[in-house]
């Protein structure tokens, strides 16, 4: 009897152990923060596969969906609901960009960096509207080198 209780309070710990190392990365969308008018905050996310990251609607009127081109091979593309919160699981490692779609031209974007940046160079070729494109050279300075 010893021995199967062992064998669960094992199983157990390594359940809780594999659920207690994925984190949520919670991501506000904001009319104004810290880096100006209509923006993710924070628009720079590094996670690990398997974390998730939840975008909040702070401020009404936005929403968060992932940008053609902008997410890893194999990963799905995502789109919420204006003014309801979305989370996206993370996967696959790579880079993924996200838009606010009524925003997207005012640079209301966001880049999650997941593990090694594998689609970096794609995701640095997709043609960006108006300020956006200002944001993600930001954004993409910020990816270390060397992954």
């Amino acid at each position: 009897m010893k021995h199967v209780t062992v064998i669960a309070a094992t199983f157990a710990a390594l359940l809780t152990a594999g659920a207690a190392q994925a984190a949520d990365h919670q991501v506000q969308m904001l009319n104004k923060g810290e880096h100006g008018v209509m923006v993710f905050q924070p628009n720079y996310i590094e996670a690990a596969p398997g974390d998730t990251v939840t975008f909040v609607p702070t401020d009404k009127g936005h929403d968060a969906a992932s940008i053609d081109g902008m997410i890893p091979e194999g990963a799905t593309p995502f789109k919420g609901e204006i003014s309801k919160p979305v989370t996206l699981t993370v996967d696959k490692e790579g880079v993924y960009g996200v838009k606010c779609v009524p925003h997207y031209g005012m640079g209301m974007v966001a880049l999650v960096v997941v593990g090694k940046p594998v689609n970096l160079e794609q995701a640095k070729t997709v043609k960006q509207p108006g300020k956006a494109k200002t944001v993600f050279a930001d954004l993409f300075s910020k990816v270390p080198a060397g992954n």
